[in-house]
């Protein structure tokens, strides 16, 4: 199972608002439009934006904690 949690660099504890700028801070620097449409970028993008949409969702959030 992969660990969404350290996809987006924040702890488990971390709030709503920690996980949005964290994904929006690695969105940035990894999203395949700001890297010239590579695909090395959007095999990057993509385990950051399930990440985060998993961790936006309070029942799939609850089924990643231990």
């Amino acid at each position: 199972m992969v660990d969404y949690y350290k996809v987006l660099g924040v702890k488990r504890a971390a709030s709503a608002t920690e996980i949005k700028s964290a994904y929006r801070r690695l969105a940035r620097q990894g999203h395949p439009d700001v890297n010239g449409g590579s695909d090395a970028g959007a095999r990057e993008f993509a385990p950051l934006s399930l990440a985060y949409r998993t961790l936006c969702a309070p029942q799939e959030r609850a089924y990643q904690h231990p």
